[in-house]
């Protein structure tokens, strides 16, 4: 999203099925690379301390060694399918429509983006996102949080039925029809259009900083870097929303683990019983898990992969 993307594309309709297609290939690639880190993650962020401050997970190589121990290799892919599957939109509209943003926002053929209107392009960009994000997410944290569930269920000497996307949807959509799927909506919102307003402006300063090609476009490590270096940042950054949305998005819940009303409810119960601290779990596997998968979808997006199956370039 450097100076290149600013001018005004002589062909702009035109342009914008490659700018999708990489979208697509980007974010499959990314989540295929970092998923195992993602369930992780989520599962850290799920724990509550039990009363005698008993954890279940210790830390992140603990929930990795256990997860496998009990779950094996394809136990660390569960919810990748439904992940797969959507991500392709997903990626697509974030990342095509913050370049469509930026074009209509450009103060002019070759100038440089204001800061404010990169922030808004970020921002507009991240909620369309929220459509497509808000059922995947949803899809995704209960298959990955079902082991965790299990396990502790089986601890409480209780016995919690196996779940899968699908049965989970036809679940979700016969209790609380479609709107069922859009659980966690303000959360996710609040999560991914503050990640945008912040990931994009420094994305694109930081693309904009290191060495180009003849053609004035990046280098493809640099985009890979600066898209490692902004992603992360804007991953802590809004690490307290993910964590806000992962309860919330969590329907089947452990033994004795609270339930939330909202947002409000969720914020005030988290800071009751676990302190301000717990905002922040799972935040260094989410910067991992981030930082190489923005890095690889600005890669492949700036390598144009599309333009060449295309026949483009």
């Amino acid at each position: 999203m450097g100076k290149e993307q600013i001018s005004k594309p002589a062909t702009p309709e035109f342009k914008l099925l490659p700018k999708i297609i990489n979208g697509g290939i980007a974010g499959i690639i990314g989540v295929s690379v970092v998923f195992p880190l993602d369930l992780v993650k989520t599962r850290l962020q799920n724990q509550v301390v039990g009363p005698d401050g008993k954890k279940m997970y210790k830390s992140m190589l603990d929930c990795f060694k256990k997860t496998y121990k009990a779950e094996g290799y394809f136990g660390m892919y569960k919810g990748s399918a439904v992940n797969i599957l959507l991500i392709t939109p997903e990626k697509a509209i974030k990342l095509a429509a913050n370049d469509t943003f930026r074009h209509y926002l450009s103060t002019g053929a070759g100038q440089v983006l204001p800061l404010e209107r990169e922030m808004l392009a970020g921002g507009l960009a991240g909620a369309c996102q929220i459509i497509v994000t808000t059922p995947m997410e949803l899809l995704k944290i209960q298959m990955q949080d079902a082991g965790r569930v299990a396990l502790a269920a089986k601890e409480a000497g209780k016995k919690i039925p196996k779940i899968s996307a699908v049965s989970l949807t036809k679940e979700l959509l016969k209790k609380r029809g479609i709107l069922g799927l859009y659980q966690g909506t303000g959360a996710t919102a609040l999560r991914d259009v503050t990640f945008s307003v912040i990931y994009f402006p420094l994305f694109a300063r930081l693309n904009d900083l290191g060495p180009k090609r003849p053609d004035g476009t990046s280098i493809f490590w640099w985009s890979f870097l600066s898209g490692c270096a902004a992603g992360s940042t804007a991953a802590l950054a809004v690490n307290p929303f993910d964590v806000i949305k992962t309860r919330l998005q969590a329907i089947k819940k452990a033994p004795g683990e609270p339930t939330y009303n909202g947002v409000v409810d969720c914020i005030g119960k988290t800071l009751k019983n676990e302190g301000f601290t717990a905002f922040f779990k799972g935040g260094a596997c989410r910067m991992i898990v981030i930082a190489p998968l923005f890095g690889i979808a600005q890669t492949v997006y700036y390598l144009g992969v599309a333009e060449y199956l295309l026949g483009l370039k």
